[in-house]
């Protein structure tokens, strides 16, 4: 009797061993394939569980109001500085990460975590216009410029034709791009400024949507896009698979744009730190980074990855800049408690208002 209880009891610790043997990992959604997942279990001998979220603002708000047992979690830049500026993150020890050095340093020493003591690069995004090819020719368009999501001589050859993200951090950056100002400006005279531009652009618009404009876009039923690169890499290529009449394609405004670096950081709240360091040297390795790009669409950091991207992918400006394009690229930076409440309010007021203002804003150090 005794030796039965022993065994039941062997049996039951290694299953609970075996269910320790667990990483928890909090990401966007189609952020890693499922043969890139496969693989890592099958190298660590684990379970991957894996959860999402749809946007940065969703992500801190849920670990805010508690969530805890995630152990890699893949935000944004300022959502990364505001996870450590919260003392969320547990520190990486890079003796951990043997992989490292291959993120090219351009990727590295950010200004949201200097010295990468807290996240590693995983993946980019440049927010940008995506459109049909053959409807931007037709009306002739430009599209190398934010004029052409936000003046009225453009738009109306396109009226009901145009999304715009339903995010206020992009769109505000976007319309400071375009007013000469960069996308992180603070000043709230700046700030009402392309208020008063959205709100003058937006009866021409069909939507707010930083979802379903993917489909509308390869459909046919949208024709111009303020989006996101990966998302006109998919585009592009259900259009292309779907032998739609027409084509879709990138381009990053002259005027500058937004580079969303995504980051893997290991939470406090996780249980096993240990899986968390061996899943990001994996996603490091040149080859299953690679991947990533290659199923997503995806701008890639990782120099050891270029030689496994396929080179219609790398060859794409919209999703691999020249240098020269690199450099007016900007990363969000995290607002404070008080902006956040300056920046909701116009954003409601962009939300709301029917009609533009019958004054618009006045700045003394107004650009051109």
């Amino acid at each position: 009797m005794t030796k039965r209880i022993a065994i039941v009891v062997l049996i039951a610790w290694a299953g609970m061993a075996h269910a320790a043997d667990v990483l928890y990992l909090y990401n966007w959604n189609n952020y890693l394939s499922d043969r890139t997942a496969q693989r890592f279990e099958a190298a660590c001998g684990c379970r991957l569980v894996r959860d999402y979220y749809a946007d940065n603002e969703e992500m801190l708000a849920k670990l805010a109001a508690g969530a805890v047992g995630y152990d890699v979690i893949v935000p944004t830049g300022n959502a990364v500085e505001a996870l450590i500026r919260s003392r969320q993150l547990r520190a990486l020890d890079k003796r951990l990460l043997p992989h490292l050095g291959n993120i090219d340093p351009a990727y590295l020493d950010t200004p949201f975590d200097p010295g990468n003591h807290y996240s590693v690069p995983y993946a980019y995004t440049i927010t940008l216009i995506g459109y049909n090819v053959e409807k931007m020719r037709e009306h002739g368009l430009p599209t190398d410029t934010w004029a052409v999501i936000f003046e009225p001589k453009y738009l109306q050859k396109v009226k009901g034709r145009v999304t715009v993200l339903d995010s206020q951090r992009e769109l505000m950056a976007a319309a400071l791009k375009y007013l000469g100002y960069s996308a992180n400006d603070r000043d709230e005279c700046h700030w009402r400024q392309a208020r008063d531009l959205i709100l003058r652009a937006k009866p021409y618009w069909a939507a707010f949507n930083a979802s379903s404009y993917i489909k509308a876009l390869t459909v046919g039923d949208i024709w111009l896009v303020h989006g996101y690169s990966n998302d006109m890499f998919q585009a592009s290529q259900d259009a292309l698979h779907a032998r739609r009449p027409f084509h879709i394609e990138a381009s990053i405004p002259r005027e500058g744009a937004v580079l969303a670096l995504d980051s893997m950081v290991i939470h406090r709240g996780g249980a096993r730190p240990d899986l968390a360091h061996r899943f990001i040297d994996f996603m490091l390795d040149g080859e299953h980074s690679a991947e990533l790009t290659n199923t997503t669409g995806s701008g890639n950091p990782n120099r050891a990855a270029r030689r496994y991207i396929d080179p219609a992918i790398l060859a794409s400006e919209a999703i691999f800049p020249r240098p020269e394009t690199l450099a007016r690229l900007e990363m969000l930076r995290d607002l404070d408690y008080r902006q956040r409440r300056v920046l909701s309010r116009l954003w409601t007021e962009i939300k709301v208002r029917q009609a533009p203002p019958r004054a618009r804003s006045a700045c003394p150090s107004a650009r051109p």
